[in-house]
């Protein structure tokens, strides 16, 4: 994709019954696929966050693509029908603000045909081309704002955004806005520690993945973000798969079938950004989700030969903790079905 080509982004598309959502031949080659090698294997997976090709989704720190508008659309239904998925604990108010001023600063600068920001001291101008948005506000003045500093730009950028505080040498999950996650509560996560809300994770514990990753992000540095890519699968292109929602999208697990699978089941994909906060000390852990079908995923031959591959490997724990139990069987037939390979099973 040419650096130079700016995204194109769609009307809006739904992420919930009806679903429109879809993917061009664009945004299928973009896509961040996440395994590095034919068998499933635990690790850290952090690196530091560098500049990747011209027009992937590694170029800049914060992606903006063809699924910005139906992304904003989604987020304003959660948060309309349950507010309770911002959460700021009262001593992250100055985390918040870094959070406006980087998400702000990097899109306008890597986006200026979508984005403008000028400041003058603290008097500061935004400009959302996209929405059609302008806003002049005081910076570190809340009231100058409609809503809270990390919901007034969550609601215009693409991805889930936690507020991590460090302290006593432990990161605790002190806020956020989360509108999408993949089967996790902002409410129930809300002040524990980084082992704690990573404690529902398998098999990670035993092997020091998270003691190991903890060391790391302790000691991420102003200027220098990290990032890493996590998975998962999902029924349908549904973003908000959260606790607080399960009733809606937890049948859709059992209605996976070979002559469905290629629509119904889809590759969800994180690139998770980590970025040191300079005023708070703060981390930013920004969560940007990808889905792709099955059916657009194989168009890749080589992403559909190792995805089966993995999914042969994967232990039953992992993939019971990841949702798919109940139709990995069948997604590795249907792989094999169309890729030629041996589906792993006797």
């Amino acid at each position: 994709m040419d650096a130079l080509v700016r995204p194109q982004i769609k009307p809006p598309e739904s992420f919930r019954e009806g679903f429109s959502f879809s993917n061009s031949a664009d945004a299928i080659a973009r896509f961040p696929f996440p395994f590095p090698q034919d068998a499933y294997a635990y690790s850290v997976n952090l690196e530091p966050a560098r500049s990747g090709l011209p027009g992937s989704v590694f170029e800049h720190w914060f992606d903006v693509d063809e699924h910005y508008l139906g992304e904003l659309e989604e987020r304003r239904l959660v948060l309309e029908a349950d507010p309770g998925r911002c959460r700021v604990l009262p001593h992250m108010e100055a985390a918040e603000w870094d959070a406006v001023e980087l998400i702000m600063t990097r899109y306008a600068q890597d986006y200026p045909h979508f984005f403008n920001l000028k400041r003058s001291g603290a008097s500061w101008s935004w400009t959302n081309k996209v929405t059609g948005i302008q806003e002049d506000f005081i910076f570190g003045d809340a009231s100058t704002l409609p809503c809270r500093p990390l919901e007034y730009i969550a609601r215009q950028a693409q991805g889930d955004f936690n507020l991590i505080d460090q302290r006593d040498g432990d990161l605790f999950m002190d806020g956020g806005v989360i509108t999408g996650p993949a089967d996790w509560s902002l409410s129930f996560d809300l002040g524990m520690s980084f082992r704690e809300w990573h404690r529902p994770v398998p098999v990670a514990h035993e092997l020091g993945v998270f003691d190991r990753a903890l060391k790391y992000l302790l000691n991420v540095q102003v200027g220098h973000p990290v990032r890493r890519l996590n998975w998962t699968m999902t029924v349908h292109p549904r973003l908000d798969t959260s606790p607080e929602t399960y009733p809606a999208w937890a049948a859709d697990r059992s209605t996976v079938t070979l002559q469905n699978a290629g629509n119904f089941v889809h590759l969800r994909v994180e690139l998770q950004l980590i970025v040191r906060l300079p005023r708070s000390n703060a981390l930013l852990f920004s969560i940007r989700t990808y889905l792709i079908s099955l059916e657009d995923l194989c168009s890749n031959k080589a992403w559909a030969n190792r995805l089966g591959k993995v999914l042969q490997t994967l232990p039953d724990g992992i993939a019971d903790y990841k949702g798919l139990a109940r139709y990995r069987g069948t997604v590795m037939a249907w792989l094999a079905a169309v890729t030629g390979q041996d589906d792993g099973k006797e």
